[in-house]
Order: C-alpha cells, then structure tokens, then sequence
C-alpha cells in the first residue's frame, strides 16, 4: 500500500508540474471557482508553500534523508493508515525532490514548480498538499496510540483489568486442595444403604 500511495501522488506531482509548466508558463494567472483557486505558475527555490528561501541545497539533503528513512521503516510497517501516511510523504518529497534534482539552475538546486494558490494562502503543488495531508495523519495516528506495527495501543480501560467477580470466587475446596485431600470420608449410612437381598 505505501509504494502504491507513493506512487500514485508521485506521478499526479510529475505530471501535474509538466502540464502547467508546458502551457501556462507564458501566461497570466487562470482563476478557478469563482477566484477560490488559482493556476499561477511560479518556481520555488525553498521548502514547501515558498519556506526558507535561500536553503535550496540544506532541503535537497533533507528530502534524502526523508526517502531514506521512509524506505527502511516500511520493512517493519504493518498499518494500513501509517502505511498510507508514509506514502503520501514519500511522494511528496520524491516529487519535489525531481524538481531539485532535474530543474534549473542546476543538480540539487533546482527550483521547485509550484502552481496552485488559495486566497491569503502561499502557492503549492501537489507534493506540497501530499506532504501536510501525511503529517496531519500522523499526528493523529499518533493520538489515537496507532502504531506503524499495526497493533492499536489498548487503552487502560480496553486492556482488561478488572475487579474479580465475586459471585466466581473459589470454593474452599478449590482454594486450598491439600486441605480438601486430607478432609476425612465420611462412610455410607447402614439405613440408607441397599439390601443385596433385594
């Protein structure tokens, strides 16, 4: 499910960012909606929604550093929501990382294309909306005590504990059996017993 989630935001990213960069590069910005959205095709040498300007190179490093992790936690990853989480980060920095990576000025400098813009909001891509959707659900996963393993953490409450039932406590008998194997046998009653002549 990760590589499949990884997979899918990469390649809306890669695809979204050709499109715009081939036809809306020489022209005006294109209000959708009624203005709640708008197509502005502008490069971005920092990290998402245009943050620290200027670190090109020190975001190009954390990117790597992100994948890397991502792809060696996903041995042990068992969770279908952190797995989901997980893939959405992973393509979002693989996507803004091709940027860095293939786009001008040059190798891990590149700047990155960002293309959409919300009212009092800075533009961003679609790797950029991957990113902070996954870290949303991740700090709710984290809440909620979900772990990447994909075993819930019990509550105290859920884990069991409760006080005995004393309507199911033990016999005496069934407390203390070496007081019930040396309990004395009473013998059978003469009275009661059966006549064999009978």
């Amino acid at each position: 499910m990760l590589a499949a989630v990884a997979a899918a935001v990469y390649l809306v990213d890669v695809v979204s960012k050709i499109v715009v960069v081939a036809t809306l590069s020489d022209r005006g910005p294109i209000e959708l909606l009624g203005g709640l959205l708008t197509l502005r095709v502008t490069r971005n040498p920092g990290a998402a929604f245009s943050i620290g300007v200027g670190m090109t190179v020190l975001f190009t490093l954390i990117a790597v550093l992100v994948v890397a992790v991502i792809i060696r936690t996903a041995s042990r990853l068992y969770s279908l929501p952190w797995a989901i989480a997980l893939g959405m980060l992973l393509g979002g920095a693989l996507g803004n990382l091709t940027d860095r990576v293939f786009r001008s000025p040059g190798v891990f400098r590149g700047h990155v294309v960002d293309f959409l813009e919300l009212p009092n909001w800075p533009i961003f891509n679609v790797a950029d909306s991957a990113i902070v959707s996954a870290g949303i659900l991740m700090v709710a996963l984290s809440l909620l005590g979900v772990p990447i393993e994909g075993r819930r953490t019990p509550s105290p409450t859920e884990s069991g504990a409760h006080e005995p039932d004393p309507t199911s406590a033990p016999g005496p008998a069934a407390a203390d059996p070496a007081a019930a194997a040396s309990a004395p046998v009473s013998a059978p009653d003469p009275a009661t017993a059966p006549d064999p002549a009978e």
